[in-house]
């Protein structure tokens, strides 16, 4: 059901060499691009009426208008199964707690007397957040894309989620109740590419956006990609993962069900576990089996998803080498499930968010641990942080020097400026001191 990769007895390699034996999804990308770039150039185009004709194509729905009526998200929130509304607002409280924490405050440092600089933090003006509604509903990514945004001041905020012909064209209604409670009321049916185009260009019922975020298929991700650099993005996420650095005191039942939870996202979702003991493999092994069995979305997720190339057992000589393996990998979820996890934990350098111990499972940090669940995926954690209140923050300097201030250091710029043979900038100084730079 899950294969192996087998480290053992040799000298682990360094880099990239190591990141190669490592298994991941293939998700392309740059060839995705392609096919969204002239879905993203209708929309700048035509508009809503490019949204509509591409709800009918993709998502089989034919719409009156995209922006969701205030009275739809009004009964979904009255029509919500009380059990999923309590734990939604749990949820909420939790992300709350956690994100507001995150806010920063100005900083001024004093370089010299007479000579500041100042770091403010402004939120971002308008984003758009996308909620996937594919496989699965997911509530939890609104919950997860809207309190950092509000608990960083961002002053607008709209979010698409696809339409769903089972919902008359509306999003999940469980989706439209997330966002009544989260008090986001500029909601649009819009999924894909077309959500994203929508938010960077603009239409008739939607304005343009300064910044995108939230999990999405590859078509998502293409789309971010087309438009680094007219709007932020916060990161091309492609398909999830978990990895579990494990030894013989983790419990196989546990592990099992772990890098399950992870296998019914997607067929393309990584399960990985790696550990320096085999009897722990074989024990994970054996279990997979009937707790596979035993559950649901098997054959078209599950399944594919522990089979796939992107899923294996690694076994290593030690937790030292396993260490070197989860940080070469740079899992979007990583459990340490070791003795003294804690402390394998604080030697982690590269995760999206990291999962201590036997009672933090990855279904845990989704949902009601107060931790965001938008991370970065495909190794991306050795350069990417998961969202968060800095996600949505400009850190702004302002310079403020005296004339005596600016004068004590004037020759040093001068001199800077003459070296870069950019001597206009030296000359912007010394028309602020008659052309006599004082020290020269």
């Amino acid at each position: 059901m899950i294969s192996r990769i087998d480290l053992r007895g040799d000298a682990l390699p360094e880099g990239a060499a190591l990141r190669d034996l490592l298994p991941r999804a293939e998700f392309d990308v740059e060839a995705a691009l392609e096919k969204v770039r002239p879905i993203c150039e209708d929309v700048h185009h035509r508009g809503t009426a490019a949204l509509i004709e591409y709800a009918q194509k993709f998502d089989g729905v034919r719409l009156e208008q995209v922006r969701v009526p205030a009275e739809a998200l009004a009964e979904a929130l009255a029509g919500l199964d009380p059990k999923v509304r309590a734990a939604l607002e749990e949820s909420i409280r939790r992300a709350r707690t956690v994100h507001r924490s995150q806010r920063r405050s100005a900083h001024t440092t004093q370089v010299v007397p007479g000579g500041t600089v100042t770091e403010k933090w402004v939120p971002v003006e308008r984003v758009g957040l996308y909620a996937p509604g594919g496989r699965s509903v997911y509530p939890s990514s609104v919950v997860m894309n809207v309190v950092p945004a509000q608990e960083a001041g961002v002053g607008s905020i709209a979010l698409a989620s696809p339409p769903q012909a089972e919902f008359g064209g509306l999003p999940h209604p469980t989706i439209l109740a997330a966002c009544a409670l989260l008090g986001v009321d500029e909601v649009y049916a819009a999924g894909g590419a077309v959500a994203v185009a929508m938010f960077a260009y603009g239409t008739e019922d939607c304005l343009p956006v300064n910044m995108v975020t939230g999990p999405g298929n590859i078509w998502v991700a293409a789309a971010k990609r087309y438009f680094t650099g007219k709007i932020g993005i916060d990161t091309e996420a492609g398909p999830t993962e978990i990895a579990v650095l494990a030894d013989d005191t983790a419990d196989p039942v546990h592990v099992a069900a772990d890098l399950i939870s992870q296998a019914e996202h997607d067929p393309l979702a990584a399960a990985v576990l790696v550990t320096d003991s085999e009897d722990l493999a074989a024990a994970v092994e054996k279990e997979l089996a009937p707790q596979v069995a035993a559950t649901k979305h098997v054959e078209d997720r599950i399944r594919p998803a522990l089979a796939g190339r992107q899923s294996a057992i690694v076994l290593v000589d030690s937790l030292e080498d396993g260490l070197k393996v989860v940080d070469a990998y740079g899992a979007e979820h990583l459990e340490i499930q070791t003795a003294d996890a804690a402390a394998w934990a604080a030697r982690v350098r590269n995760a999206g968010a990291i999962f201590v111990g036997p009672w933090a499972p990855v279904s845990l940090g989704d949902y009601c641990a107060g931790s965001n669940h938008v991370l970065p995926t495909g190794g991306c954690a050795c350069h990417s942080s998961g969202l968060s209140v800095q996600s949505f923050l400009r850190g702004i300097h302002i310079v403020d020097y005296t004339r005596d201030a600016l004068a004590e250091v004037a020759h040093h710029v001068v001199t800077l400026a003459e070296a870069e043979d950019l001597p206009a900038h030296g000359a912007a100084l010394k028309a602020r001191f008659g052309w006599k730079v004082p020290g020269q």
